[in-house]
């Protein structure tokens, strides 16, 4: 029994990895989901250009194919990355390029009279789509942003090929120490559960909170 806490002590050390690629993952994301998102609805060809190009990109080629030019490729430019900024900087840009289509979709599914009334009431493009725009259009996004943040989740047990310590990699230690594949998969089995569960439920929590405040923003 003590050997199997030992053991499992060690999966528990690889969820607070996961749990922290999630997170820096996440935000990196969100924040490369508006600007691309955005900068596809711009008015300036330059910007809808790059933001198209990110975009296709990375969600044309291989999460395992970035994993690896971002640990073992970029050393090569002059720019070294740990494991876990290597799994970030992937994770982060690759699940961002899908969640700026959410971001334009949002955008876009704003009826035209919300974009005609800041008009009427004499609102710039960006004071329109901050205060009356991007707070109604976020309640559309919310929903498919728990979708991606969950995936996110799911997708860093890539980072175990480059022999970053997460969930995955350390399900694997355990089993090549024990012989036993029961024991550490169920465990990590649960613990993505358990972590998708409650990433869920924070959003669906902040969906509710955000839904009872955007009537207040329709003009």
């Amino acid at each position: 029994m003590t050997q199997w806490s030992g053991y499992l002590g060690l999966i528990l050390q690889g969820a607070l990895v996961t749990i922290e690629l999630t997170l820096m993952g996440s935000v990196l994301a969100l924040v490369m989901a508006f600007l691309a998102g955005m900068g596809r609805v711009s008015r300036f060809f330059i910007v809808r250009a790059l933001a198209t190009t990110y975009i296709e990109f990375f969600r044309g080629t291989s999460i395992f194919v970035q994993l690896f030019w971002a640990y073992f490729v970029l050393p090569f430019a002059g720019l070294s990355l740990t494991p876990l900024q290597a799994g970030v900087l992937a994770l982060g840009l690759n699940v961002g390029a899908y969640a700026a289509e959410v971001v334009r979709g949002a955008i876009l599914s704003i009826g035209r009279e919300q974009y005609e009334a800041c008009t009427a009431l004499n609102l710039g493009r960006w004071q329109g789509m901050r205060h009356v725009i991007l707070p109604q259009a976020l309640l559309v996004m919310l929903p498919t942003f728990g979708n991606n943040a969950i995936e996110l989740l799911k997708a860093t047990s890539v980072v175990s090929l480059i022999s970053l310590a997460d969930l995955t990699f350390q399900a694997q230690v355990v089993r090549s120490q024990t012989g036993s594949t029961l024991m550490p998969f169920v465990s990590v089995l649960v613990i993505y559960f358990v972590l998708a569960l409650i990433l869920s439920w924070g959003v669906r929590s902040l969906e509710r909170r955000m839904a009872r405040g955007v009537d207040g923003v329709r003009v």
